[in-house]
């Protein structure tokens, strides 16, 4: 069932919405020099080539993961409308019929749903587009959400769309079912940070875009593409102590400090990076304020931020000096922070093993 106001995703743009209590200062910041984190080298060059460090855990400095290609293509398939299609709604699954793709509004909280329409080939049909989709091919089109992840009902309405496909974690909910009053076919569908969640996100997305077949196809080769990814790294990585991770997530401009849990998307990333989840470690799922004792506790090797939030902050210096607990940690003293834009870092669809290559480059071979 659908639940809009529990899942990860949502968490996210709800604490986009509020502010955390500010943490006490309790030590001095390490002496390493203020640096600007190293890009991630060329992804051209195979995992394989490079030269993976035998110790992650005693590198020092800042990276940041890059994709070598931000683009998203796919050649539109075959349909079949109109199309019956179940959607997750809050209140209990509803049919909506679509009869028409035309004019395609994805939007979700990760950019997720908008990749994976491309992915399945109807990109020339995507007539708007959430903050986070923010790839290539879908760069220019209209914004239609504000404060951050905010339904702008007047700028969708503009847009004359034949149908909208969301997960519930862009909002409010209310504004969206009114859009469905307006009659605008409106389907739910359930994301999951996962690599299966992949797959069955393009299955219910091509559902209601009325190619199931294509669905199918697409949900195999990224499922397998994921998983070939996931294996490859472990192997590069077999013979190291594995890298104590955490997911911290920063707004500094609000004072929003979240440490990412299990069941949070984070978590899957750590993993499949061949990590150990500290968070799960200490207890915490989902989204939670961070607090000094729970970073302290965590003391991870490394930490992974969003790039958009990390400048927030004012870069590494900034968040050392604001938040001093941090600079306690393995990762804060060896300032092992890498970093990734907003809309890739967790966004779960086509580019997922693209982002596990980028990561695994700017943590195991920086600067390669």
């Amino acid at each position: 069932m659908h639940r809009p106001l529990s899942s990860p995703a949502s968490l996210i743009a709800v604490i986009a919405a509020s502010a955390v209590l500010a943490l006490s200062a309790c030590s001095a910041l390490p002496a390493a020099p203020a640096s600007e984190p190293t890009l991630s080298g060329d992804p051209q060059v195979p995992l394989a080539q490079l030269n993976f460090l035998d110790d992650p855990a005693s590198w020092q400095g800042a990276s940041t993961a890059i994709l070598g290609d931000a683009s998203i293509t796919g050649e539109r398939p075959t349909q079949s409308l109109p199309a019956s299609v179940t959607s997750r709604d809050l209140a209990g699954d509803v049919t909506v019929t679509v009869t028409s793709t035309d004019r395609i509004l994805p939007m979700d909280v990760s950019g997720s749903i908008a990749a994976t329409v491309f992915g399945l080939g109807f990109g020339d049909s995507v007539v708007g587009r959430d903050v986070s989709t923010t790839f290539d091919e879908a760069v220019d089109l209209p914004v239609v959400t504000s404060s951050g992840h905010t339904v702008n009902s007047e700028a969708i309405l503009a847009l004359r769309p034949s149908v909208v496909i969301t997960d519930g974690t862009i909002g409010p909910i209310d504004v969206v079912l009114q859009l469905r009053d307006a009659g605008i076919p409106i389907v739910f569908v359930n994301t999951d940070p996962s690599i299966d969640g992949v797959g069955e996100l393009a299955r219910q997305v091509s559902q209601a875009l009325g190619a199931p077949v294509a669905g199918e196809a697409l949900a195999v080769e990224l499922v397998a593409g994921i998983e070939a990814k996931v294996a490859e790294i472990g192997g590069l990585v077999a013979s190291t102590t594995p890298l104590r991770m955490l997911f911290l997530y920063l707004r500094g401009s609000s004072g929003i400090y979240y440490l990412f849990g299990e069941n949070s998307g984070a978590d899957v990333l750590v993993k499949s990076l061949g990590g150990v989840d500290v968070a799960a470690e200490i207890g915490l799922e989902e989204l939670r304020p961070m607090t000094d004792e729970a970073i302290v506790a965590a003391n991870p090797d490394l930490i992974l931020l969003m790039t958009g939030g990390l400048e927030s902050v004012g870069g590494v210096d900034g968040l050392l000096q604001d938040k001093p607990a941090i600079a306690l940690t393995t990762a804060g003293q060896n300032r092992r922070f890498v970093d990734m834009a907003d809309g890739e870092l967790l966004s779960f669809g086509p580019r997922t093993a693209d982002v596990l290559d980028a990561l695994a480059r700017a943590i195991y071979a920086p600067g390669q």
